[in-house]
């Protein structure tokens, strides 16, 4: 299952959702620059339990490398494909928790997650001498907070059956669940940290991820959030969105409804649109036209119901603006 998007967009823009998306890719350039010496970096700046437990390992470490390593770790790789699949779930999951924290609560939280994560390996692992890195999690945290927040959203999620892509709707509990209840059966048959993956780490930081939520939503707000809201106010609506079409039993038609925002109206847009009718579960290019308001209709031909001489009616998507 590849998650595509939430339906639940976030109010304002993810600011601190973004800058440590931004900061994990050029950690990773870094990361990647090393050359030959990468194995040196990533044991210098990774999570090596060893490190903490076994005194002629620890001795060739400074104290500033022991204790930074429990923040760096969290912004390290393993290649471009754990990098693409972290900071993607942190992109789908990220900007929720954010708007419900403020940035600063959500960045404190987003740290204590990766830092629980760690913890959470490091204890199961005291002699491993295998480095622990990447985003996983805290962004395991993160799925955790998201997951109590809103349990009822509805995730986007690609499903390759063969050769033919499925995409399909799925509640957040469940979609969420799964992954929890795969990362729980793969710690129990890995030993914590077998394949290279840090399981615990994962299940770690999810659980702790829903303690530490609970812990910042008391926390007082800055207020900071409050007063430059209106500056990051978003002024698209998603990209992709999902749109559930209907209409009477008699007539051939569709109808639907587009959500844009002032700023598209005024300008114009192009959207990425499932419509899950039947088997018609494909995505497909709408354009807005600069200029349109509230009510108008756009019509997309030969995407309604067919008909009983073969043909096929046409889809109406009745614009609003928000």
């Amino acid at each position: 299952m590849i998650p595509l998007r939430d339906i639940n967009p976030s109010r304002n823009l993810p600011v601190v959702n973004t800058l440590l998306i931004g900061i994990n890719v050029a950690v990773f350039f870094l990361q990647m620059s090393q050359g030959n010496e990468i194995d040196r970096f990533v044991y210098t700046y990774g999570l090596v339990p060893a490190r903490y437990s076994v005194s002629h390992v620890s001795a060739y470490f400074t104290p500033f490398q022991q204790g930074f390593s429990f923040l760096s770790f969290m912004f390290l790789h393993g290649g471009f494909l754990h990098l693409l699949g972290n900071m993607w779930s942190l992109y789908i999951f990220g900007d929720n928790v954010e708007d419900r924290l403020g940035p600063f609560r959500y960045l404190l939280f987003y740290l204590l997650c990766g830092l629980a994560s760690g913890l959470s390996h490091l204890l199961l692992n005291m002699n491993s001498t295998i480095p622990t890195i990447g985003a996983s999690g805290a962004i395991s945290g993160v799925m955790g907070a998201y997951l109590v927040l809103h349990p009822r959203s509805r995730i986007l999620t690609l499903i390759p059956i063969l050769i033919f892509p499925w995409f399909v709707e799925i509640p957040a509990f469940f979609f969420i669940g799964f992954w929890f209840v795969m990362q729980l059966l793969n710690a129990a048959g890995s030993h914590g940290g077998g394949g290279g993956i840090a399981w615990w780490a994962h299940i770690g930081g999810f659980l702790f991820g829903i303690v530490f939520l609970k812990l910042a939503l008391k926390l007082p707000s800055t207020g900071v959030s409050r007063k430059i809201s209106p500056m990051m106010a978003r002024k698209k609506t998603s990209r992709l969105q999902v749109i559930r079409p209907g209409g009477p039993a008699d007539d051939p038609n569709l109808y639907g409804t587009l959500e844009i925002s002032p700023f598209e109206a005024r300008l114009g847009s192009r959207k990425l649109v499932n419509i899950p009718w039947g088997f018609q579960k494909r995505l497909i290019n709408v354009t807005v036209p600069a200029g349109i308001t509230e009510g108008k209709q756009l019509k997309l031909k030969s995407l309604g119901k067919l008909t009983p001489k073969g043909g096929r009616g046409d889809l109406f998507l009745r614009v609003t603006i928000k």
